[in-house]
């Protein structure tokens, strides 16, 4: 079993955080598009989340990435008063770029503008309870490279008004995620990685440019967990019961696809060496892929919280299983 050191670096701005951090779109909770297809992960218990966050920091996390968008706000909120006091010990990553209604809890929309920016920056300033965000990331990923270099300008204009320390895009793109690269306060990329996508591109470009590669769906959008099986129900409001294009392995109304689960299970014997679980067997690979990555999975509940948080005491996998999932997989 590989070692792990329990912090890493985000990229060329030097800001420490755990190796693992927390993803809070699920629990954001239930919010929709207005013609009702969902975009949360289902109903969601606050307090459970409270108590979720608040493990995760006693067992070392200190990095916590949201949205504005994810649950409308809710997300946010519930994370600033999950931190309290601990505001201070904490790396707070969140994003814009999406129109929301947060009285009916509907995405209505985006808006590319950098006066928009602005706004969306002091409502999640706001929300957070905070002064400043550490991780301000556009959350548009096909945006026009164009404006995302005005975007880019922006940003800077933030990190010298101390509104934020440093910025990122959330792209799956490696073209578009170069032109935030270009900003000497970019320190990141947010982007889709885990052991049955791999971002190799992506990878090279962080490597490239001394960037932090933060991966979210690390976990396969729970594929990556073994809790779920061919046909197993999903909630009426969790995205994956109606998943929109870019939601592999899922579908409509027909839970988890049965080819992508033959390969979790293809791949078990290996993840669940050392003594992991299969979830903290798939997040060993990703740390095993760069010293860059930072994976973020979510969470409904303390016991994923205490699951997840586990899986930095044992390590990245090591090259030899590194080699034979890449020999399972065909790749």
């Amino acid at each position: 079993m590989e070692t792990i050191e329990h912090t890493r670096t985000l990229g060329r701005a030097g800001i420490e955080v755990s190796a693992l951090g927390f993803g809070c779109w699920a629990i954001g909770g239930e919010w929709s598009t207005p013609d009702g297809q969902p975009l949360g992960w289902g109903k969601v218990d606050d307090e459970e989340s409270v108590r979720a966050i608040r493990r995760a920091l006693d067992l070392g996390v200190t990095f916590f990435d949201t949205a504005d968008a994810y649950g409308t706000g809710h997300s946010e909120r519930i994370l600033a008063r999950a931190l309290g006091k601990r505001r201070a010990d904490v790396v707070l990553a969140t994003k814009w770029g999406n129109l929301i209604d947060e009285e009916r809890r509907l995405l209505v929309g985006s808006d590319d503008s950098p006066e928009y920016a602005r706004r969306a920056l002091t409502a999640s300033l706001r929300r957070l309870d905070t002064d400043h965000i550490d991780l301000y990331q556009l959350h548009l990923s096909d945006a026009d490279p164009e404006r995302a270099a005005e975007l880019r300008e922006t940003c800077e204009e933030f990190v010298r008004e101390g509104l934020i320390r440093a910025y990122a895009w959330s792209t799956d793109d490696p073209a578009r995620a170069a032109v935030f690269a270009e900003g000497p306060h970019c320190t990141a990329v947010q982007h889709r990685l885990n052991i049955l996508q791999e971002a190799p591109e992506l990878l090279a470009l962080c490597e490239e440019s001394n960037l932090a590669s933060i991966n979210r769906s690390p976990l396969a959008m729970g594929l990556l967990t073994g809790k779920h099986t061919v046909g197993s129900a999903l909630e009426s409001g969790d995205i994956r019961n109606a998943p929109p294009a870019w939601l592999a392995g899922f579908s409509e109304g027909g839970g988890a696809d049965a080819e992508w689960l033959s390969r979790v299970e293809a791949l078990r014997s290996i993840l669940t060496s050392d003594g992991r679980t299969l979830a903290q067997g798939a997040l060993a690979w990703i740390w095993a892929r760069s010293p860059r990555t930072v994976p973020i999975p979510g969470f409904r509940s303390v016991a994923q919280a205490e699951e997840n948080a586990g899986a930095i005491a044992k390590g990245p996998l090591t090259a030899e299983q590194l080699a034979e999932v890449d020999r399972v997989l065909g790749r």
